[in-house]
């Protein structure tokens, strides 16, 4: 049922060649989720989420320090082995130090024609953060259409934000299946979906995914779903990693990382500024650890997931040396395991050591088990 998705998914360089080619368009690799996709989306380009490759790599040590998260290293190292060079602009909307030196690194030693580092502000809590960023939009819209040479209208911006809309409900609707009994996908099944949806054409991606959800209403799948899991934390797109766990007795049923549903979870809600609607989502989406403060507002979203989608127990992964949610998890760990959720706390590499992480995994379960028996 997923195949075009794993399709998009594993051949995402081929996908993005290819749409070039249909569309003549231009193609914008991006890291991190706050960047406004719409905006480039309206302008005809297609954004490219920038991920990595899980290989083991040995070309970014001369170009960033080894006590960075493997997750940027990892990225880092696919521009510079040239996987990506289709791409005819590059961007980041500001996140973590680590992910910034990935993409400095980067245009540094692979130039492209259009760059951009995008002030997203970190305190999104602060009054000021939506008319400082609604400021950002104008300046960047204006580059980008000096850029493609193309003017984006309200109409076109509208159409964007409706075409992104969809999609978002679309993944909302898909990830409300997985509140039944028997879920009709894995965890695995569907970060596959929620990747593919972050290097495709988002309208080619709403076709197939009205398909899957029709399909999926009516479909009861035969396997054990066992442990019911959340997993939550840094960047997360293992797929190997996710059916090791499903195959030992569990099945994934909702996650909370920027691979997963803090991607696609808040709606652009529509007004006569289009910029400052567009600001107005990415300033109160669902937040990262490195816009989460002074208040934890995280936390209670968690929680309210955990409960809506009868969670078990959790997997917190980190990617190694990950700053932002080395602070995070501790608050994270404390408040799920108050309310009642164990935790499962495993550290992430480049490269994912799958037979240690089982027999650790295994014990998971089974103390979850136990406790499931009283």
């Amino acid at each position: 049922m997923i195949e075009q998705f794993k399709e998009w998914e594993k051949n995402r360089h081929e996908y993005a060649k290819q749409w070039k080619e249909n569309t003549r368009g231009k193609v914008m690799g991006y890291f991190c989720t706050y960047v406004p996709e719409e905006l480039l989306y309206a302008a005809g380009v297609l954004p490219v989420r920038i991920l990595g490759s899980h290989e083991p790599q040995d070309v970014t040590e001369p170009h960033i320090f080894a006590m960075f998260c493997p997750f940027c290293r990892d990225c880092l190292a696919q521009g510079l082995k040239n996987r990506y060079t289709y791409l005819d602009g590059l961007m980041i909307a500001q996140s973590c130090l680590h992910i910034r030196q990935a993409y400095t690194s980067w245009i540094k030693h692979r130039p492209v024609e259009f760059e951009k580092f995008l002030c997203m502000p970190h305190k999104v809590q602060s009054p000021h953060a939506y008319e400082f960023l609604t400021e950002e939009y104008k300046v960047f819209k204006k580059e980008v259409e000096n850029w493609t040479g193309k003017e984006i209208t309200d109409k076109a911006l509208d159409d964007a934000i409706n075409v992104y809309n969809e999609n978002r409900r679309l993944m909302k609707k898909l990830y409300d299946l997985r509140k039944r009994d028997n879920p009709p996908l894995t965890g695995e099944e569907v970060m596959e979906v929620v990747i593919a949806n972050q290097m495709t054409d988002k309208a080619e991606h709403n076709k197939e995914l009205k398909k899957l959800i029709t399909t999926l209403e009516k479909h009861t799948p035969e396997r054990e779903v066992g442990s019911r899991l959340m997993i939550l934390g840094s960047e997360d797109d293992d797929t190997v990693f996710m059916n090791m766990v499903e195959k030992c007795g569990a099945t994934f049923v909702v996650d909370d990382h920027c691979t997963g549903s803090r991607y696609f979870w808040n709606e652009v809600k529509p007004g006569k500024d289009r910029l400052s609607s567009l600001a107005a989502r990415y300033v109160d989406r669902i937040p990262c650890p490195s816009k989460d403060w002074e208040e934890r507002k995280r936390i209670p979203h968690i929680l309210q997931m955990c409960k809506d989608w009868r969670v078990n127990g959790v997997i917190i992964m980190q990617q190694k040396f990950c700053d932002p949610h080395e602070l995070d998890f501790v608050a994270i760990k404390k408040a799920l395991e108050d309310a009642g959720y164990p935790t499962l706390f495993l550290e992430f590499d480049v490269t994912v050591p799958v037979g240690q992480f089982k027999i650790r995994v295994e014990a998971f379960l089974e103390m979850i088990g136990e406790e499931d028996l009283f």
